[in-house]
């Protein structure tokens, strides 16, 4: 369903309006892990009111196959982590 011109268009559509740069989605069976990269301002109100019926109905469709954490919050499919670590971050012993 993810696969590259799988995605409904104004899902898409939405999904940059919102101010999302960069999305990358990964799985592992019923888990799955979003990276995102968005702009100062998001997520920017929708004026488009068709964008968010469809994606209103993408969610539906794809809420059956995401199993929700046992802390989350009614009705919160996504949760916020934080990063503990940065590679990037860490001096080592020799240079690369």
């Amino acid at each position: 369903m993810h696969e590259p011109g799988a995605v409904w268009p104004a899902v898409i559509d939405r999904i940059r309006a919102q101010g999302v740069e960069a999305m990358e989605i990964w799985q592992r069976e019923d888990r799955l892990f979003m990276i995102l990269e968005a702009a100062e301002d998001f997520p920017r109100a929708i004026a488009n009111p068709s964008l968010t019926v469809e994606n209103e109905r993408w969610e539906l469709l794809m809420d059956r196959f995401q199993k929700r954490l046992r802390d989350a919050n009614t009705g919160e499919k996504w949760s916020s982590l934080n990063r503990i670590f940065h590679l990037a971050e860490h001096a080592g012993t020799r240079e690369p």
